[in-house]
């Protein structure tokens, strides 16, 4: 018959499982203080980095967002505030600053033409004719990280991904699964018929004139009946380049 474990054994087993829990909390404590002391160093020598090479990261738009990467894996957010020891630096904050206010100012001018929907690179070339006396050029990535700050801000504006294309939504419009299929189907040319994306689609020619239309009356589509096959086509500014559909000298920026 086997024994039972008497009250001493019980003791003892209870002071070893003590003893590890005491020591795997020491060996966390110490791994922690590890880390936090590796990432000060980290962010010290960041910072050091900055100081250097500070006329790079304003002026090279690539090292620029190869630098926020770097801040990014030590949780360092240079855009946090326009104040403080990176924006003394480097003046990213303000440059980000102006930048949204720019965005926000194209998003506002387009927005009879495109319903509040711009395609990225065509919002970054509207940009850089806005900013062209300006010293520091400007990537999507710059473009990205501004509209990321306008978002937080609760100001609607948004990055969707359609197909290959990323597009920025200035108006708080809800774009559903057929109305994305739409406008990725669209990208070809800038434009689809009813009977294209019946065919393409696979739809009835119900729910393929219930999203187009739908995607008429939130101003993303224009209409354009002017063709001898009497087929309506429905163009997309936001697919298509704004300047093939009304001439970018006519946008005011």
């Amino acid at each position: 018959m086997k024994r039972r474990p008497g009250i001493g054994g019980l003791k003892t087993a209870a002071a070893a499982r003590d003893q590890y829990r005491l020591l795997g909390e020491n060996v966390a404590k110490l791994r922690t203080d590890l880390m936090k002391e590796q990432l000060a160093t980290f962010r010290s020598q960041l910072e050091d980095f900055a100081r250097k090479h500070k006329n790079d990261i304003r002026k090279n738009p690539t090292f620029r967002a190869q630098f926020h990467e770097m801040c990014s894996k030590v949780g360092v957010d240079p855009l946090a505030s326009n104040k403080g020891f990176w924006a003394e630096l480097l003046g990213i904050g303000d440059f980000y600053y102006e930048l949204g206010v720019q965005i926000v100012e194209i998003c506002l001018a387009t927005r009879p033409v495109n319903g509040g929907l711009i395609n990225l690179q065509d919002l970054l070339n509207l940009l850089r004719q806005k900013r062209k006396n300006a010293r520091e050029p400007v990537s999507e990535d710059d473009c990205l990280r501004a509209i990321s700050k306008l978002k937080v801000l609760g100001s609607g504006f948004e990055v969707i991904t359609v197909g290959k294309k990323k597009l920025i939504r200035s108006v708080p419009t809800e774009l559903n699964k057929d109305h994305n299929e739409i406008l990725e189907l669209s990208q070809a040319q800038g434009f689809v018929t009813v009977e294209e994306v019946e065919k393409r689609l696979s739809w009835s020619a119900g729910r393929a004139t219930d999203a187009l239309e739908t995607l008429l009356e939130e101003g993303l589509a224009m209409i354009d009946d002017g063709h001898k096959d009497g087929k309506r086509r429905y163009w997309f500014p936001c697919v298509s380049s704004i300047s093939a559909v009304v001439g970018a000298d006519s946008i005011s920026i």
